[in-house]
Parts: structure tokens; sequence; C-alpha cells
């Protein structure tokens, strides 16, 4: 069945770096879109990144422009997220998402358990 286990969260000061990786499995990687979500206490789920199937399209929410960075290797059918100059904002659990090519017009979407990021000093 579908499996995704991310990995790499933890605590780290305001400033530092972490790499989040999301190790995919029982599905065709190569074929399914790719997705970075988070979930702070309290607040909406919000899509942190996306990443296309071959990984040459790349999209990110105003608030990680230019300080996170998605991408994946298919060969590992992983998907990464380097979050660098992270903020006590940035602070929430995270979540990899695939979204499976459309079949009739749907896509089915799969998550994984998440990875608590906590940025403190």
């Amino acid at each position: 069945q579908v499996q995704l286990v991310e990995s790499g969260g933890g605590l780290v000061q305001p400033g530092g770096s972490l790499r989040l990786s999301c190790a995919a499995s029982g599905f065709t990687f190569s074929s399914y879109a790719m997705r970075w979500h988070r979930q702070a206490p309290g607040k909406e789920r919000e899509l942190v990144a996306a990443i296309s199937s071959s990984g040459g399209g790349t999209n990110y929410a105003d608030s990680v422009k230019g300080r996170f960075t998605i991408s994946r290797d298919n060969a590992k059918n992983t998907v990464y997220l380097q979050m660098n100059s992270l903020k006590p904002e940035d602070t929430a659990v995270y979540y990899c998402t695939a979204d499976s090519p459309p079949d009739n017009g749907l896509v089915y979407e799969y998550w994984g358990q998440g990875t608590q990021v906590t940025v403190s000093s």
C-alpha cells in the first residue's frame, strides 16, 4: 500500500537549517506530484511547497519563498524540503503528500504521518 514516511524534523534555533525527507513506497513515485504541507497549533493547514512528477516545476508559499527548496530524487523515491533561515513562525508539523495522476478526472492524495519542526532559542 502507499506509504509516506517523513523524517528530519527536530528543534533548531532561529536562523538555522533543517532538511526534511519523505520516503515513498507502494506506488510509482515518478508519476506523482509531491507536496509539503504544515500545520501549526491553532492554525489552518498550509501548503508550503509543491514539485511536479519530473521535478521540473516547483511552487512555494509566499511565506517560505527564498528560504525553502523542494526537490526530489526519483531513483530513491524520496522528496526533500531544505529549510534555511528558519523562523519561529515556521514551527509546525510538516507533512508530505503524494498526488496521483488524474484517473477519470480524479486525483488521489496520500498523506504521511508528519514530522515536528520546532524553531526556538
